[in-house]
């Protein structure tokens, strides 16, 4: 008898259950690669650290008006009267001040499973009774996904549509890594994961293929795999760029043919890159005081590319920092300029290296989400700009090409999420979150969002209920088997949201009659019909959930992104006003209050500010080897990694010998917005002057300072422009500083306290 599959983030997996607990996870079978985080889950199942009954804050109780949040005790009640109160809430923040005054855009990865994805339940139920303040773009790509649309006029030009390495591997002489093609980032997608194939991927490329990891940090592409490293300043891949694009125009070898067919505008940035338009000549003497990196390497490296196949690719996180818009809009000028684009194994890609699926075949594997009806309050925000919105109700922004107003918000609904991993400048968030009147948290964990609830409700995991998974880049759809009972009172959130629009006025607004399991099979019969159309056919829901999973047939062609538009510019225009790729662009010159074309701006924390002198280093905040964001972060696996329960802060040894530290030393890490604890790691792969210390550890505030190694406590929380407003993390300074006295006690590997009802 086969065991029952279910899926995680990180990989799909079978289980062994005895007696009603897991036992053993047992990697899925057609998984070349999979992931040790799987091998969690029996620990984090029953943790004393999942939230086990539905808990209110006894300050809320007691009338502190929000002061208590993030260092309260609880008070567990029961299910009835949980759910009476978060519906009398929500109810009487809509009588006084209406739909608007609630915040339900609960960004955030929650768990795999399409039925029962948090954030789409949310959305569905506050849809129901009559909108809500709602959340747009993501943490991982904002101000890409409504800037590159300006500049290419499709909307999907980041996320997975992304040339297949296959192409790659085929066709490619150079590939350009800006920002690397790290190893980790593949162990996880959104949705479910059946195949790892990063080191198939991996080596096929860089076996024939000139690779160049340009990256701060060398291990940005493992050292096994032998490729170029150009060591470069953070922040500065724009004027990289722009130098080797200066180059190859003034050396005469740009493809006027292809930009007179396909681009618009390239004359005005190129009249930019020559000085003509400022005096400042963007040359490889010009882009090393900038980058670090010595003029020659860069014209050697801008010689090497006319005439080649090239693929300039750029991972998230370099959009991820002031003015974040700037290098990708620059990466798609230089592969104008070199006429790759549209080309197999060329042009540009946004992604490779930053999730799973980035460049696999194009499966296009169908997934099915309940129906969302539309936001009736029409209102939503960037989802960085959430701390922004909480503490200055009312006042005026801009994005995306319009003004905009905060909403004065009353209430604050998370499903599924953690604001307090992903947002920045933590302690400012934490003020925010002090503001609402109300604060609910469905989750599984006492996250430090939890912690900083009002009413938290007990959410089920993946393995406590039925699904199916996948992503669109996937091999395979997954049968998502509920495997064991919910640990304690855990509901699933459709069940929760059910309860909560029956008590509202209309459960069958929110459930349309349905039950989870009606739901998994109108799941199966549309994901079925949209394969049908595509000439494959599925098995019958009862098959297909015997068996754990589809597997999608291998795709005949290979995906080249712009392929069609380079075939016909005609037939296949773009939504551009020009209808061409947009190089120059009135509408952006208008957002963004420069000149209409890619320009270099200062990111004013980076290692060429004057700031330098009092935070002398600058802070990158990569993901983290060993979990996803900060899922996890208390299980045996996670902690293994750390030492004193504390994250390593990679330095380069020049900069650790110039204060005293040594490898293995606890240390103090701060700038003007806060400070938290790391132990050092030297490593001379990293480039002087930057410290590496990744995301994920679990918030754990004392004042202003976090007991652990929460990095998001010194970043800074503010937007990479005006038109982006996207997360700006990678733009930090700070200082480190050795730690000779006793770390403080770490208090969120334990559960909240819990008390009496004062009531």
């Amino acid at each position: 008898m086969k065991r029952p599959l279910n899926a995680s983030h990180w990989g799909a997996f079978r289980a062994e259950v005895v007696g009603g607990a897991v036992q053993r996870i047992v990697p899925f079978e057609h998984d070349p690669r999979p992931s040790p985080l799987n091998d969690v889950w029996p620990e984090m199942l029953t943790t004393d650290l999942r939230v086990a009954r539905p808990s209110v804050r006894k300050g809320w109780l007691e009338g502190d008006r929000g002061a208590g949040r993030g260092q309260d005790s609880y008070v567990e009640i029961d299910w009835p009267e949980a759910l009476d109160l978060v519906a009398r809430e929500i109810g009487r923040i809509r009588a006084a001040h209406g739909n608007q005054a609630l915040f339900a855009g609960s960004y955030g990865w929650s768990s795999a499973g399409r039925l029962h994805h948090a954030r789409t339940l949310i959305r569905r139920f506050f849809g129901s009774i009559g909108g809500f303040v709602d959340q747009e773009t993501n943490y991982s790509y904002g101000a890409a996904m409504a800037f590159l649309p300006r500049i290419l006029g499709v909307q999907d030009a980041i996320g997975a549509t992304v040339t297949s390495l296959e192409t790659v591997r085929e066709h490619c002489d150079v590939f350009l890594a800006f920002g690397g093609i790290p190893a980790k980032n593949w162990e996880i997608q959104a949705g479910g994961v059946g195949e790892h194939r990063f080191e198939t991927f991996m080596s096929g490329v860089t076996d024939r293929v000139r690779t160049l990891n340009i990256s701060p940090w060398r291990k940005d592409v493992e050292d096994s795999y032998g490729v170029e490293w150009l060591p470069i300043r953070p922040n500065t891949d724009a004027a990289l760029i722009m130098a080797l694009t200066q180059q190859i125009v003034a050396e005469g070898q740009a493809d006027q043919a292809f930009l007179d067919r396909y681009v618009h505008g390239a004359d005005r940035y190129f009249d930019y890159l020559m000085g003509r338009s400022d005096g400042v000549v963007k040359s490889p003497d010009w882009a090393e005081n900038i980058t670090g990196i010595p003029a020659q390497a860069i014209r050697d490296l801008a010689a090497d590319l006319p005439g080649k196949r090239v693929m300039v690719s750029l991972t998230w996180s370099l959009q991820r920092a002031r003015h974040g818009e700037q290098p990708y809009w620059a990466a798609i000028a230089l592969a104008a300029a070199l006429g790759q684009i549209g080309l197999p194994g060329g042009g540009f890609a946004f992604g490779y290296g930053s999730s799973n699926g980035m460049g696999n075949p194009d499966f296009r594997t169908p997934l099915f989400g309940l129906p969302i009806s539309e936001n009736a309050t029409g209102q939503a925000i960037p989802v960085a700009r959430i701390a922004d919105m909480l503490l200055n109700p009312g006042a005026p922004y801009r994005y995306d090409g319009a003004d905009r107003t905060y909403p004065d918000i009353k209430l604050v609904y998370w499903a599924g999420g953690n604001p307090f991993h992903h947002h920045q400048d933590l302690n400012r968030l934490r003020a925010a979150f002090r503001r609402p009147e109300t604060v609910i948290v469905n989750e599984c964990y006492w996250t430090a969002t939890a912690r900083h609830a009002d009413i938290v409700l007990p959410a089920t995991v993946t393995l406590e209920r039925d699904d199916i998974g996948g992503a669109s880049r996937d091999r395979y759809l997954l049968a998502m088997h509920k495997l064991v009972e919910p640990a304690g009172e855990a509901r699933n959130d459709y069940a929760i949201f059910a309860d909560l629009a029956e008590r509202l006025g209309d459960r069958d607004a929110f459930t349309e009659g349905r039950t989870e399991a009606d739901w998994l099979q109108v799941a199966w019969q549309e994901i079925s019909a949209r394969l049908a159309k595509r000439g494959i056919n599925p098995p019958e829901f009862n098959e297909f959930w015997d068996d754990g999973y589809f597997e999608m047939p291998t795709p005949q062609d290979e995906y080249t992104m712009f392929a069609d538009y380079r075939a016909d510019p005609l037939a296949h225009r773009l939504g551009t006003p020009s209808g061409k790729i947009e190089i120059f662009s009135n509408g952006v010159a208008g957002e963004l209050g420069q000149l209409g074309h890619p320009v270099w701006l200062d990111p004013e924390e980076w290692l060429g500010a004057a700031q330098t002198k009092v935070w002398p280093l600058h802070l990158l905040t990569p993901q983290p080897d060993r979990k996803l964001h900060g899922q996890m972060d208390s299980s045996t696996f996670v902690q293994a990694g750390k030492i004193h329960g504390r994250e390593r802060l990679t330095l380069h040894p020049d900069d650790a010998a110039e204060r005293g530290i040594t490898d293995g030393q606890p240390v103090r890490v701060f700038n003007s917005r806060g400070a938290c604890f790391a132990v050092a790691k030297l490593d001379d792969a990293v480039v002087p002057g930057v410290a590496l210390l990744p995301t994920g550890s679990t918030y754990d505030p004392d004042g202003q300072t976090d007991r652990g190694s929460n990095p998001n406590v010194l970043t800074r929380d503010i937007g990479t422009s005006d038109l982006g407003q996207g997360c700006a993390a990678q733009s930090c300074l700070v200082q480190v500083e050795r730690f000779d006295g006793r770390l403080p006690d770490l208090r969120v590997n334990q559960p909240p306290v819990f008390t009496a009802n004062p009531l």
